[in-house]
């Protein structure tokens, strides 16, 4: 039998801090809007409208 080897982990490519700081300032900005969406009742609704039609 052979004796499997481990995998060797890839770690993923160090990213320069102001591609980080970037990245998770986009994330925040797309989770702002998200929320902002959700304080508008409008939106609410016709979203509810929207999932309603699918069944």
């Amino acid at each position: 039998m052979d004796t499997p080897t481990p995998d060797t982990q890839r770690s993923p490519p160090d990213l320069p801090r102001w591609a980080r700081v970037l990245m998770i300032t986009l994330a925040l900005a797309a989770c702002l809007a998200v929320f902002g969406l959700y304080l508008q009742p409008d939106f609410l609704v016709s979203l509810a409208d929207r999932m309603w039609s699918c069944f």
